[in-house]
């Protein structure tokens, strides 16, 4: 190669050999230049193959053209329908040159260079000259070197644009990732952009299900397709997986409300119909909530946290909703954060104990039995009854640890009374949260704390709701066969809620019913009411099951289950929950006394 050219190919290595993917475009420009005037052809030009899509892609050309003007050949040819010049490009290995009687533009010749990488031409290199040009050995030698600089270029930009895709993508659905929508976000609540800005938080509803059964290859499958659902759905919008089975939609345009609920419904049925995956058809529902933010007043975390709280509202309520932000579900959301908090180390701390509710036989005010009832002591919010914090404690894994703490302590003060002879005939009821009795050697746990305190069969009963047992009834058959086999009893608490045990009573080793107190409240007033309780005390009768009323506080209520065949209740008209020496006191008495005439 004559010293020239080894300067020309020297010299494009030097401009070359520094770019990278901002500056990469400026350079080519500059260097098809040089090479324009050094070789004396009228135009260059720089393309990129992309062969997924058969087509070549204009990277740079000299001269430029003017501001506004398309480019011809356009920027976009796709293989098939290109011209034999480009046509011979897709994989083309050696450089040849085109003259006006073999294939030239128009009276031209092309000299056409492949970019080279490895067995895969990955762009074209050319130059193109009125008239027929005559290209030497020598200087299409030099042009292959120049062009394999300008594919090492190449193969640098692509990796660059690949970090940059997975420095800001998800690697399982190719949509944005966090950093991404938070960069998206900082933007769009810049104080000088429009708004509103929405947020639409997407959380499948149980997608372990899917993992468990089909296995986590196909439960990334199906969150593939659910990815490209709401890709095809959502309009011009930032859409990020946040993680997990957790996606962050966010429309392009100012979107306010009732446009983004509205939105946020259709995509909702979307992704609700079902994917093929392994053979089976496979469908989640999905919770959603929508938050709005305003330019200049709310931040990127103001508006993510907002969202983040209403889909959590959605998840709690039982999932398959949309929910919208509002004061209310942040108020709700600080007290579960601080509930959460708190209740890490809340048994070390001795900040829970037990008040104990008498059940009592209406008839003659005899002590029949005492329900144990949970209470938290919170360092700042007072007095909480497990209703505030039962919930929080089964979200984070602590419910099974709870209830342990309870079982123990119930029995082993029910043992004391014992040991000093009270409530020898008395029966313990221990509340059950869903979680512990699904959870693994839970019946045999129960066994072991009735033994250890030495408490004859019969005497413990636990209390579940009747929710449980329709929702895993497998797994509850087998539990309360084995509690039965354990001289445990069982009974099912607010039973007539919404959730129908009637054809399972018969199959299920439960020996009590007791109604919900929002049956109990307005008997005497509420003729519905009635109805359901001469049900549920027809249905103990005929199962020859106990039958215990809740919530009696009025002279009236208790008067008319009386009068209707339920002689066991309890309820404030009868006692409020009673701290432990109380109870004992109570249980060593016997009665307490009894007069429910109504008015």
């Amino acid at each position: 190669m004559p010293r020239s050219l080894e300067l020309v190919v020297t010299a494009v290595a030097t401009r070359l050999i520094a770019v990278d993917a901002a500056t990469a475009t400026g350079v080519s420009q500059q260097v098809l230049a040089e090479l324009v005037t050094y070789f004396g052809v009228d135009s260059s030009f720089l393309r990129h193959h992309d062969h997924t899509i058969h087509a070549t892609r204009l990277i740079a050309e000299w001269p430029p053209r003017p501001a506004g003007a398309q480019p011809d050949p356009p920027a976009l040819i796709h293989f098939a329908d290109a011209d034999p010049v480009y046509a011979l490009a897709e994989n083309l290995q050696e450089p040849v040159v085109l003259r006006p009687e073999t294939g030239g533009h128009a009276g031209t010749t092309v000299a056409c260079v492949p970019l080279p990488s490895g067995e895969v031409t990955t762009g074209m290199l050319g130059f193109v000259m009125a008239g027929d040009r005559q290209w030497s050995s020598e200087e299409l030698h030099a042009l292959a070197a120049i062009a394999t600089l300008f594919a090492q270029v190449q193969a640098r930009v692509y990796a660059e644009d690949r970090l940059r895709f997975l420095a800001e993508h998800d690697d399982l659905t190719g949509l944005h990732n966090r950093r991404a929508l938070m960069a998206h976000l900082d933007a769009r609540l810049q104080p000088d952009q429009p708004g509103p800005v929405s947020a639409l938080f997407f959380d499948l509803d149980r997608l372990k299900a899917i993992n468990d059964y089909l296995g986590h290859s196909a439960g990334d499958r199906f969150i593939q397709v659910l990815a490209e659902r709401l890709a095809q759905a959502a309009g011009p919008s930032m859409i990020a997986r946040l993680g997990g089975d957790e996606f962050l939609v966010v429309p392009a345009s100012p979107t306010d409300v009732d446009a983004a609920e509205e939105l946020a419904e259709r995509l909702q049925h979307a992704l609700s119909k079902k994917v093929p995956i392994d053979g089976e058809m496979v469908t989640r529902t999905v919770s959603i909530g929508v938050a709005v933010g305003v330019p200049g007043r709310d931040s990127t975390s103001d508006l993510l946290r907002h969202a983040d709280q209403a889909v959590l509202t959605a998840k709690n309520s039982g999932g398959n909703q949309v929910i919208l932000y509002s004061d209310a579900i942040s108020l709700e959301s600080e007290f579960r954060n601080d509930i959460e908090l708190h209740l890490q180390n809340v048994i070390e701390t001795g900040a829970l104990f037990l008040r104990y509710l008498p059940e009592v036989d209406m008839r003659t005010g005899k002590v029949l039995a005492t329900e144990a009832l949970v209470r938290w002591q919170h360092p700042t919010r007072g007095l909480l009854a497990p209703d505030s914090f039962i919930g929080v404690a089964e979200s984070i894994n602590l419910a099974g640890e709870l209830g342990r703490w309870v079982m123990r302590t119930a029995c082993g003060e029910f043992a004391r009374w014992r040991a000093n002879g009270v409530g020898l005939d008395a029966v313990l009821r221990v509340n059950v949260s869903p979680v512990q009795l699904v959870a693994d050697g839970f019946a045999e746990s129960v066994a072991t704390i009735v033994a250890e305190f030495g408490l004859p069969p019969g005497s413990v009963c636990l209390e579940i709701t009747e929710s449980i047992v329709v929702q895993d009834i497998e797994v509850t058959r087998v539990t309360l066969a084995k509690l039965h086999d354990a001289g445990v009893q069982v009974a099912i608490d607010d039973f007539g809620t919404g959730y129908s045990v009637l054809s399972l009573l018969k199959s299920l080793p439960v020996d009590a019913l007791k109604i919900d107190k929002s049956f109990v409240r307005d008997l005497g007033a509420d003729p519905g009411d009635l109805a359901i309780v001469r049900a549920i005390i027809a249905l103990a009768e005929a199962f020859d099951l106990q039958l215990v009323a809740e919530g009696v506080e009025t002279g009236t209520a208790a008067a008319t289950l009386l009068r209707h065949g339920c002689h066991r209740a309890q309820g404030f008209l009868l006692s409020r929950p009673i701290p432990s020496d109380q109870m004992e006191a109570l249980l060593r008495r016997g009665t307490i006394p009894v007069d429910f005439a109504e008015p």
